[in-house]
């Protein structure tokens, strides 16, 4: 639901520009919007958890974590002798994280999946919910978490198929399109929420990163935040539409018109639904 960021100036850290963007733009954003953004991604986490299945017991390691939501999730079916550690780059994201609670142990990390030195084999899962697509070295990073699992460890997230199959992301830009004109679509594998939607990369990537065993399903579900208030809300604060109503103030009164009718002819008894489509992948390390 975000635009790539720009990229990091020479010499800097791989993920600098990510960590600025998830740190001064869509960090605090997404902080403030939590509640809403927890209730639209909800339903595609619960089918990537149900995909791991975690078990009492295991150690599981939340990639890309944000506000908690899943690390929670993942502690609560850990325990009583099991822990979850999330870990992400957003400080303020991870700042409401670490208000929540959970009938488990967990623990949050503020950190760069792609070059935190995690504990050879600490844990026995990992998991995330579209927090994989935005690594500069993807190949890098996965190689990486595979150190971080014991030998024959899972791996478990959820990304995105392509713009086309998901309205909940595009159709929003679709209608203020008639209106202002829309920002050029970042190149195809750039960093971004549509990274890996073509799934032999995807296999290309893990394969490449030591991983075996890959499998990736299909998932399509109608998903929403709630009332069209909430639609509404998200649709223009949450990605490219937001940044683009702030270069263009004179739009905003057309835009958010538009854009209201067009989330207004999906609303149904539990609010505005839109077609999600998404990959849940899975993977294991090599050995047993």
């Amino acid at each position: 639901m975000s635009e790539a960021p720009p990229t990091a100036a020479p010499h800097a850290a791989p993920n600098a520009a990510q960590a600025a963007y998830w740190n001064e733009s869509a960090g605090p954003t997404w902080a403030s919007l939590q509640a809403l953004l927890d209730r639209q991604l909800e339903p595609l986490g619960e089918a990537a958890l149900r995909a791991l299945a975690p078990a009492p017991g295991e150690r599981i390691l939340d990639i890309g974590c944000g506000a908690g939501a899943t690390t929670a999730r993942l502690a609560a079916a850990a325990a009583p002798d099991g822990e979850a550690t999330g870990l992400d780059i957003s400080r303020p994201l991870l700042e409401i994280a670490r208000t929540r609670s959970a009938p488990g142990r967990m623990d949050f990390v503020e950190a760069d999946a792609q070059t935190h030195v995690f504990p050879p084999g600490a844990y026995d899962a990992a998991f995330s919910r579209f927090g994989v697509m935005f690594f500069a070295d993807p190949v890098a990073a996965f190689a990486n978490i595979r150190l971080a699992l014991r030998p024959g460890g899972r791996l478990v997230f959820i990304c995105w198929r392509t713009p086309a199959e998901n309205p909940i992301m595009t159709l929003p830009m679709a209608a203020a399109s008639r209106i202002v004109e829309p920002p050029p679509p970042p190149e195809p594998g750039a960093p971004g929420p549509f990274a890996f939607a073509d799934p032999n990369r995807v296999l290309d990537i893990l394969g490449t990163a030591g991983f075996g065993a890959v499998e990736i399903a299909r998932h399509d579900e109608k998903i929403g935040a709630g009332d069209l208030d909430a639609a509404l809300e998200l649709a223009l604060r949450v990605g490219p539409l937001g940044g683009l109503l702030r270069e263009h103030p004179d739009k905003r009164e057309a835009v958010v018109e538009v854009v209201r009718d067009a989330l207004a002819h999906h609303v149904g008894e539990d609010g505005v639904k839109l077609d999600s489509a998404t990959w849940i992948v899975s993977a294991r390390t090599l050995g047993s």
